[in-house]
């Protein structure tokens, strides 16, 4: 795919450090083999050194050159103890993080923390929580942002279509309208990577006024507060989705607006309407749906599904890399 060459070729030969706390997993360790002889990212593998290399040898992959460390045997382990219960404020006691620590979730976030890796790909094994919550208790969100999200790119099945972004469509169910802006914003920044010009639209079942109620208040709020945030972006709501998409339907319901019938971004206005949204479109519209790429925090960490190929570990590592390079 055209995109994911433009993205592989961002990060080729610049050593940028992703953690794969799951290395004991074939479809992990194969991509990550593949993605260290195509020179796109350096991995660091996470699990019993000989477990990983046992398994490398069933299929003939060459590791000896690889960074494996394990948790249970790691030597500044107890510098990293002591920089995560400074990190936790007093909510964890040397005790707790000396047992958080033993877990490759928690001990591959640490390592993005402390500068040792550039980002994170989790998800194969464990699930989103898993992969979340040490993101959130260590790495936490930027400054401005209260929550993350996750985005999906709708990547349509003809090369010559446009991509799109959705969000949130993975991880807040009812977000207020402050949080549905940040969630606008950082969808924004996330379609730049992509070399997708932003263009927002903050949907409703109503455009501009011709429905009345508290989801079309909020949105329409939520839409002043994103354009606050990030007056450098073009961003406009409430619009229906076919007003945002439609050149011809915007003309009859928001002619004024420079996003409607010309948006990129589709911000869903609850988990809801967004998971339905992206897998409609997925489904009837044969678009391929890559994500969700966490947006918001500090430094990118990466959820797979735990129903993932080599190939997805392979593509998410590739989003995650370009989202540090973009940090």
């Amino acid at each position: 795919m055209a995109m994911f060459k433009r993205l592989a070729s961002n990060i080729e030969g610049k050593g940028i450090r992703i953690v794969f706390p799951e290395a004991n997993d074939k479809r992990v360790l194969g991509a990550a083999v593949r993605l260290k002889v195509d020179h796109l990212v350096e991995p660091i593998l996470l699990g019993n050194v000989e477990e990983v290399r046992e398994l490398a040898a069933q299929n003939s992959w060459a590791i000896d050159n690889f960074t494996i460390i394990d948790p249970e045997n790691y030597d500044a382990f107890d510098e990293m103890v002591t920089a995560f219960v400074e990190r936790r404020k007093g909510k964890s006691t040397v005790e707790q993080a000396q047992s958080l620590l033993k877990d490759v979730s928690y001990f591959g976030t640490m390592l993005v923390y402390m500068g040792l890796a550039d980002g994170l790909v989790s998800g194969a094994i464990h699930s989103t929580g898993d992969t979340v919550r040490p993101a959130l208790q260590i790495i936490k969100t930027k400054p401005g942002v209260s929550r993350t999200s996750g985005a999906f790119i709708m990547v349509p099945a003809e090369n010559d279509g446009q991509k799109l972004v959705f969000a949130d469509c993975a991880i807040n169910i009812n977000p207020n309208a402050q949080e549905l802006a940040e969630i606008a914003v950082e969808a924004a920044h996330t379609a730049k990577i992509f070399d997708i010009e932003p263009r927002v639209a903050m949907l409703s079942f109503s455009t501009k006024g011709s429905a009345t109620s508290a989801e079309v208040d909020k949105v329409a709020e939520a839409t002043k507060i994103a354009q606050e945030l990030a007056p450098e972006y073009q961003i406009d709501g409430e619009l229906q989705f076919d007003a945002a998409y439609s050149e011809i339907v915007a003309d009859q319901k928001a002619p004024d607006s420079a996003v409607a019938g010309h948006a990129t971004v589709y911000v869903f206005p609850d988990l809801q309407s967004g998971n339905i949204g992206y897998k409609i479109a997925q489904r009837l519209g044969r678009y391929q749906a890559v994500g969700p790429i966490l947006q918001g925090l500090n430094k990118p960490i990466s959820d797979l599904s735990r129903g993932c190929v080599e190939e997805d570990v392979y593509k998410v590592a590739i989003i995650t890399a370009n989202q540090a390079l973009n940090n």
